[in-house]
């Protein structure tokens, strides 16, 4: 088969791979239609995942099609069109029974990361029963893909994290694919402020259109002094970090009002200073999350329902065959106004 796959920092390549094959009764084996990059593949290309060896191959999100199931797998059968989880849960561990399946015992983020991943033509997903999820009949596939990752990534490490409630003020930084997941799903709690913060005008354009209140241009702009206009000075409620770098991390700590929350959702490569002298006395908690996909059946029912729309997400579309061009676009988000690319497996 067909897959993309990582060789070392800055060094990926599309290559024959042997098909997946079931190694546990509680594995299934997928036929994938549908997967996308996303941002954490870029740092994984960076150097900054060093738990994903070379010869892995990538990716963590995706649809497709039951190809074979595990003696012990229940509830799922041959032939049934499936959304992957980006985190594999076993159900029965300690972590897994307190709901934090990012931590699980054999499980957890291991896609794409300790075994092969989904930007391939089939993957083995281990812990099927609770890590797949059969696709309601007449639901838009390719745009459930959003569902895999950075729908409930921006609604369980921003939105639940950061406490937003109704009459809440919220900054998001970074409106990359993960901030304008927290927006969208921001949304259901009703807080009256929403500002987004980038530096790309395309992208806060995007985030306008997707209801946010205020848009920061962090190019040309001071975001600090903005906020603080738009807050009369308070700050916010919940400022939700969507990049991954120290500056963006740092900006958010400035941002948080007394009594604030500031909920990191960003993935970090290299150190960020934490300024205790300035936050001491400030009430202010941060929280860190790795997605627990806790909430994906929930986001189910919304999309089903037509609240919520992940379509909206989708940019670019290419085939597997060009997928070195889809990461390209992908990684050149500025220049390409891409937001999700969709590579069509089969």
């Amino acid at each position: 088969m067909k897959a993309i796959v990582y060789h070392g920092p800055g060094n990926k390549s599309l290559d024959d791979r042997p098909m997946p094959e079931l190694k546990a009764p509680t594995d299934a084996v997928v036929k994938v239609t549908r997967t996308t990059i996303c941002g954490t593949d870029l740092h994984i290309l960076k150097g900054d995942v060093p738990t994903c060896e070379p010869g892995r191959i990538l990716g963590h999100e995706g649809v497709g099609i039951v190809d074979s199931v595990g003696s012990a797998v229940q509830g799922l059968t041959v032939g049934d069109h499936v959304l992957i989880s980006c985190i594999s849960s076993c159900g029965q561990c300690d972590y897994c029974r307190r709901g934090m399946y990012s931590h699980c015992a054999t499980g957890g983020w291991i896609l794409g990361n300790r075994i092969d991943g989904t930007q391939a033509e089939y993957v083995r997903i281990p812990h099927a029963q609770t890590s797949l999820y059969r696709i309601p009949p007449g639901l838009d596939e390719e745009a459930l893909v959003m569902l895999s990752d950075i729908l409930p990534t921006g609604f369980e490490c921003g939105v639940l994290n950061g406490k937003v409630q109704p009459g809440s003020t919220v900054a998001i930084v970074g409106a990359g694919p993960i901030g304008l997941a927290s927006l969208l799903t921001a949304q259901f709690y009703s807080p009256s402020q929403i500002v987004m913060i980038d530096r790309d005008p395309n992208r806060l354009e995007v985030a306008r259109q997707f209801g946010a209140t205020a848009c920061v241009d962090a190019g040309g702009q001071d975001p600090e002094a903005e906020v603080m206009r738009l807050t009369d000075g308070v700050g916010v409620d919940c400022a939700i970090e969507a990049v991954g770098v120290p500056a963006t991390f740092e900006l958010c700590t400035s941002l948080v009002a007394p009594g604030g929350i500031v909920a990191n959702v960003g993935v970090h490569g290299v150190k960020a200073d934490l300024h205790l002298e300035k936050l001491w006395d400030r009430n202010v908690a941060i929280t860190t999350r790795l997605v627990d996909t806790v909430s994906t059946p929930m986001l189910l029912k919304t999309v089903r329902a037509g609240r919520l729309h992940p379509e909206q997400l989708i940019t670019h579309r290419f085939s597997l065959s060009n997928a070195l061009d889809a990461y390209d676009t992908f990684s050149r988000a500025a220049d390409t106004h891409a937001l999700k690319v969709v590579i069509e497996v089969s």
